[in-house]
């Protein structure tokens, strides 16, 4: 999707092909910072999303030279409140959960840099692809922030020791050591970044979206749990999961050596 860089340019753009919703971060002429504004745009599509019953998939991407640089410094500095600065923060960090608790999976394709809470918000997303020219960095502590918010999905998607090392030196690290550490899934050129990401989505859109949201879920609820109760919980779905028609059409289908017919229920 081709940037917009009009003055009143919505921050955010909407698509939507196949069941999958390709939501664009479109402040190019800003790397694409997360200002209060974009936040808001992110929540109340996430929100909207949460209710569909024919989104499949959501991609993240952006326009311009950059994925998301992190918050809107400029933003950030209007103000010394610190009541101004917490709610921003939560303002972030309660659509940073609804990323996570969206039924359907999100995956970030990131071009360009993907800094402090933009870096966040890769390691947020479910899946992550990225262009092999792609750069990743937390670097509030060039600053004299540390970048505590992008710590929490970090330190569940990296090794502890990748994740401080990034947090520590705020320096970048190139795709692929990203997909080394555990920060993105895939990394093709620039050329392909579009395409790849699509064919990852509708591999995943092709799939039952009933055990999709039950799976997603269950995933992330038992990521808290001790390893006898999420072997409980994950048995407990397990078991939700045999009674809907699409486990059961499956497995039919499976053994019949047929393609299952879905019906999402």
């Amino acid at each position: 999707m081709s940037a917009d860089l009009s003055p009143t340019a919505p921050v955010l753009l909407r698509d939507e092909r196949d069941g999958i919703v390709t939501l664009t971060l479109n402040r190019p002429a800003q790397y694409n910072a997360l200002s209060a504004e974009v936040l808001a745009a992110l929540q109340a599509e996430l929100d909207d999303i949460a209710q569909s019953d024919t989104t499949r998939v959501v991609v993240l991407a952006a326009n311009g030279k950059a994925f998301c640089a992190g918050h809107d410094l400029k933003e950030m500095r209007s103000s010394d409140d610190r009541a101004f600065h917490q709610a921003l923060f939560d303002q972030c960090g309660r659509m940073m959960v609804s990323i996570n608790r969206l039924p359907q999976p999100v995956i970030a394709r990131v071009n360009g840099i993907a800094t402090a809470a933009g870096c966040q918000l890769v390691a947020n997303c479910d899946l992550a692809v990225a262009a092999e020219d792609a750069r990743f960095a937390v670097s509030g502590i060039n600053l004299g922030l540390f970048c505590s918010t992008p710590a929490v999905p970090l330190s569940r998607n990296l090794h502890q020791k990748h994740a401080l090392q990034m947090l520590l030196t705020g320096e970048f690290i190139s795709a692929q050591q990203a997909r080394e550490f555990g920060l993105v899934n895939e990394v093709v050129t620039a050329p392909e970044l579009e395409s790849a990401t699509r064919a990852l989505a509708m591999k995943i859109a092709a799939k039952s979206s009933h055990a999709i949201r039950l799976g997603k879920n269950m995933f992330y609820e038992q990521l808290t749990m001790n390893l006898a109760d999420g072997y409980a919980y994950a048995s407990e779905r397990m078991a939700c999961n045999m009674d809907s028609h699409d486990a059961r059409e499956g497995i039919d289908a499976f053994i019949q050596k047929r393609n299952p017919e879905w019906k999402d229920r």
